[in-house]
């Protein structure tokens, strides 16, 4: 293993990075790869600057939530399309004692905001919610690695925020993925600031703006506006002085003082929602996970507002009530009878899952296996059911641009962590002067009963807008465990797909005997009830795509599904298998 860069940080500025830190921690990622194998630490993620500043920091003595604070700061940095600090998300911290706490950093709705905000005067949903400051919610990701860094939290936070700064200010090399991903966000910033500049928008805010979205296109380009190609150095300087002042002032310093009147005031002028009482108001909320058995394993996920955690448990119950492990992995009829499951699952989380603080989610029989049962009672081994003939809400929708990582350290502390800006590269406009992205999260909330979003997909009434409140998601870490020893950490970026994806690497695991890298590998599909079709990946056989369409399946090819970050514990060695999923959008895997 090449030896750890230093995190050191300079006296001057509490906050400021030691210089030279950047190209030291870009040389250690760039011996990463997409498997590493260790016994006191690991870490995978989307990225691999990432993944060196985890390895760096445990061994520095610090523990998985010290690293899980670093990796996702450095993420905001290097993969801003998803892990920038303006968004939200979710994470699941297992003791090394081994209890375990689910903390909820999700974005919320501005306290001006209204049910119908997104409906035009024509009675249509206006684009609104997808483009521009409206579609951002209130971010939590500083607020929920500030909660988790005080709780759990050994070394120093500005030592923590430095190595993102470090590369921020300095610069990263951009590899090919996210070459390609911040040409692709380039592209559709560009074709957004072209609708802001046509006739008929005179408005102050909208000219405000206007200018906003030229100068985030100016920042996501070289000096000729052409996209940066791979290799190239990006520095990234207002941000950096964004994370000095919240390495200097704490997670506070985001939501008070001077950064939060600048954020706001900025907001604002671009014609946004977002008040000093929002930031002000903003909580984290520590809730108690989802936790279930199955087959000499014991789960732990998300619950409300993600869905994840109930699809998860559907889906596993079902699996074991019909039996899926005794059939092949790979076969026509394994696939058939996990996408009805899926079907099903979704269908109940649409109509049924949502903020637990704004409305009852009748969680007890969502999870009981009675109820689960009952519900997959009517699956047809041999054909499709339509969608149409399974009872369920509207489906909830949200995009598959977000980003999730995995970290264990020498004391069986575990982290898994899923954060997002909604869509890629979020509402496609920075704050001016800030370096912040805004996400686009509001398109998670029904903005008009029966219209579709984002991805085409109609929308149920107990996901509308209300102050303060977080939009339904489907963001799904999990931790597993075997008696009471760790045995892998899940997760996955990919917005509905997200939870089949962690249930395909978890079923394999499980029930298959197959290795972390295996069961990564391997092809996936997916239905969430809504469209009725199975969504695969081009990797699934012919003859099972003939097969399963001969069943009465529509199917649907994807280049990928997901992007699974995760770590499996040998259960006989107590090795780390940490494996990044490089072939659907890069990343790396790091040990030591």
């Amino acid at each position: 293993m090449a030896s750890q860069p230093s995190l050191g940080v300079a006296s001057a500025g509490g906050g400021g990075p030691s210089a030279g830190l950047a190209a030291a921690l870009g040389e250690e990622a760039a011996t990463l790869g997409a498997v590493a194998i260790g016994q006191r630490g690991a870490i995978s993620s989307a990225e691999a600057n990432a993944s060196a500043v985890g390895r760096a920091v445990l061994a520095r003595g610090g523990n998985a939530v010290d690293a899980a604070v670093a990796v996702a700061f450095v993420l905001g940095v290097t993969q801003p399309s998803a892990g920038n600090i303006g968004g939200g998300g979710f994470m699941i911290v297992r003791e090394a004692a081994g209890q375990a706490i689910a903390i909820d950093y999700r974005e919320v709705a501005p306290l001006a905001a209204t049910r119908d905000m997104f409906v035009g005067a024509t009675g249509e949903v206006t684009s609104d919610a997808r483009y521009g400051p409206l579609a951002a919610g209130v971010p939590g990701t500083v607020a929920g690695l500030g909660f988790a860094h005080r709780r759990w939290g050994k070394l120093p936070w500005a030592e923590l925020v430095a190595p993102a700064i470090a590369l921020a200010r300095e610069g990263h090399r951009l590899d090919r993925a996210h070459a390609e991903e911040l040409a692709w966000g380039l592209g559709t910033l560009r074709e957004y600031q072209q609708r802001l500049s046509a006739p008929g928008a005179p408005a102050a805010t909208h000219a405000a703006l206007a200018r906003a979205v030229a100068q985030t296109g100016d920042l996501w380009s070289g000096e000729d506006g052409a996209p940066l190609p791979e290799g190239a150095l990006w520095r990234q300087p207002e941000l950096a002085d964004t994370l000095s002042t919240i390495a200097d002032g704490g997670p506070g310093a985001f939501y008070g003082g001077a950064l939060a009147e600048r954020l706001t005031r900025q907001m604002q002028a671009m014609g946004g929602l977002w008040t000093l009482e929002d930031f002000a108001a903003y909580r984290v909320v520590e809730r108690a996970p989802i936790e279930f058995d199955y087959h000499g394993h014991h789960i732990i996920t998300m619950p409300p507002p993600s869905g994840g955690g109930v699809v998860l448990r559907q889906i596993l119950a079902a699996s074991e009530k019909l039996e899926l492990a005794a059939l092949d992995w790979d076969s026509a009829e394994h696939a058939h009878l996990f996408v009805e499951i899926a079907r099903r699952a979704y269908a109940d989380r649409n109509q049924l899952v949502t903020d637990p603080d704004f409305a009852d989610v009748p969680l007890a029989r969502l999870l009981d296996t009675a109820h689960v049962h009952a519900r997959m009672a009517d699956i047809d081994r041999q054909h499709a059911t339509p969608s149409s003939r399974v009872a369920g809400g509207t489906p909830i929708a949200e995009s598959k641009h977000t980003t999730h990582f995995s970290v264990v350290d020498s004391s069986g502390m575990a982290v898994a962590n899923t954060f997002t800006l909604n869509e890629s590269f979020g509402a496609r406009v920075q704050v001016p002067g800030t370096g912040v992205t805004l996400n686009n999260e509001m398109d998670d909330f029904t903005a008009k009963v029966g219209s579709p979003n984002l991805f085409g997909l109609v929308q149920g009434a107990q996901n509308a807008i209300q102050p303060g409140k977080r939009m339904l998601s489907s963001m799904s870490p999990t931790l597993v465990l075997q008696g009471d020893r760790l045995r892998a950490v899940l997760g996955s970026p990919g917005g509905p797909t997200i939870t089949t994806t962690v249930a395909q690497v978890l079923l394999q695991l499980v029930d298959h005997g197959r290795s972390l890298e295996q069961a990564i590998a391997a092809p996936r599909v997916h239905h969430q009830w809504l469209p009725d079709e199975i969504a695969h990946e081009q990797r699934l056989p012919g003859a099972t795509v003939d097969a399963l369409r001969a069943m009465g399946h529509t199917l649907v090819s994807e280049p990928g599904i997901g992007h699974a970050n995760c770590i499996a514990v040998d259960p006989e060695t107590g090795l780390l298998h940490a494996v990044a999923d490089v072939t659907r959008g890069g990343g790396a895997a790091a040990a030591y």
